[in-house]
């Protein structure tokens, strides 16, 4: 593969070409040369309308149904749903069938992203089957490539078992991903809890569940790091999801103390609230739920002053069968892929360079991949976009079409992604 890529905006504050425009020569997986009226020299040329460049984005949160559910989402779809969408790397959860809490589960996954554009990360599951009692074989997942350990959709409810996972993955230095929610307090929620909840007669999922989760799982954190001898810079728990005003104050408490936790968000967070829900579309029940209008004004302060590390995808594909139900049959999750980055531009009231952030440094920092930069002789990985582009979401590439945006006009186009000495280019 030999690529020019003609007049890019970098966005990189790892590279020392930092806001320059320039032109960057790719030879096979490699950047060779950042300049300017670079020679083409019968490389294919890739150029835009105000194109930008960055490292490529990862995805720390993507759910692919693949084993067991592929008539919802396979891992050839859900990589081409990632592509399209700017990612060039993506955490797959574990809530499979079978579950990833075996070595082969495990090996089957990685090895069908081997060497793609794509390339696929697996989150281990904590315990058997994801149900919360047993807990898995976690040093062989680890050695076998597991990049974390996470029952995934199903928040970790046992306290003990929580607490012997953190001191278990210390000495691996292995991150354990937690959604806090409280089950007890959200039995039968469909939707978040207040004013609007009471309006439409919904039952309502509280707050409360998830900041009192939260709570408890950075007691236990602390506690676990008073009785341990292993000691690591980066985060040993890392919180999934979070949605109020109350579990933003909790988390930037806990930094402020020195906990070594982060925490995301789902980039479609940012874009409805709870009175988004009084006409029932299935396509906005989520879980967490769109809470109310000063939660997201909190969690935008947050992202804009470091409190939230990254901003996910949160991509939950279900077949037809699964949301065109009434609200309260219905499953919870929407696709959010190949929306991510829009969402995040049109919605999060950062800067572009902040966003980046947020889709690059960060997730690799909190997963203990290698950095990613735009710096000549580094490996290109690389996300190709244009910040004020607009198009017309009418076509996704996921096997699952629940989403609010099909047909809706967004901001900030995709236009290609670099990996593995492969590339992609959409007009």
């Amino acid at each position: 593969m030999k690529l020019l890529i003609r007049s890019a905006r970098i966005i990189d504050r790892k590279s020392p070409f930092n806001g320059q425009v320039k032109d960057v020569l790719i030879e096979g997986a490699t950047i060779k040369t950042i300049g300017d009226n670079l020679d083409a020299g019968g490389a294919e040329v890739l150029e835009g309308n105000d194109l930008c460049i960055s490292a490529g984005w990862v995805d720390m949160r993507v759910a692919s149904r693949d084993p067991g559910f592929e008539h919802k989402e396979d891992l050839t779809s859900v990589r081409a749903a990632a592509a399209h969408g700017g990612f060039t790397e993506i955490v797959l959860l574990p809530n499979t069938e079978p579950v990833v809490h075996s070595k082969d589960t495990l090996n089957y996954i990685r090895q069908s992203g081997s060497g793609g554009l794509v390339k696929l990360h697996v989150a281990a599951a904590v315990t058997r089957k994801a149900e919360g009692e047993d807990f898995t074989e976690m040093i062989d997942l680890h050695e076998a490539g597991a990049i974390a350990f996470t029952d995934g959709e199903h928040p970790v409810q046992n306290a003990d078992l929580l607490l012997k996972t953190i001191l278990y993955l210390q000495p691996l230095n292995a991150l354990l991903m937690n959604r806090p929610e409280d089950k007890q307090l959200t039995l039968y929620g469909q939707m978040h809890e207040g004013l609007t909840s009471t309006l439409i007669g919904m039952k309502g999922i509280p707050a409360l569940a998830e900041e009192m989760m939260l709570t408890r799982d950075l007691k236990l954190l602390a506690y676990a790091l008073e009785k341990s001898k292993y000691k690591s810079d980066a985060p040993a728990l890392h919180i999934s999801l979070i949605s109020s005003q109350k579990a933003v104050e909790l988390i930037r408490e806990a930094k402020q103390n020195g906990l070594p936790v982060s925490c995301d968000i789902a980039a479609h967070q940012l874009a409805f609230t709870d009175e988004d829900l009084i006409d029932f579309d299935t396509n906005l029940k989520v879980n967490p739920p769109f809470r109310s209008t000063a939660d997201a004004q909190a969690i935008r302060e947050a992202l804009a002053d470091g409190t939230i590390d990254a901003i996910v995808s949160d991509h939950n594909p279900h077949d037809e069968e699964s949301k065109n139900l009434e609200f309260d049959h219905a499953d919870f999750g929407i696709t959010g892929l190949e929306t991510a980055f829009s969402l995040a531009l049109t919605h999060s009231r950062l800067s572009l360079e902040n966003i980046i952030e947020k889709f690059t440094t960060s997730p690799r920092r909190i997963l203990r991949l290698q950095e990613a930069s735009i710096a000549e002789g580094s490996l290109a990985n690389l996300t190709l976009f244009e910040q004020d582009t607009t198009w017309t979401f009418n076509k996704s590439f996921s096997k699952s079409k629940n989403t609010p945006f099909l047909g809706q006009t967004l901001r900030g186009k995709v236009r290609g992604v670099v990996n593995n000495g492969k590339h992609e280019w959409y007009l």
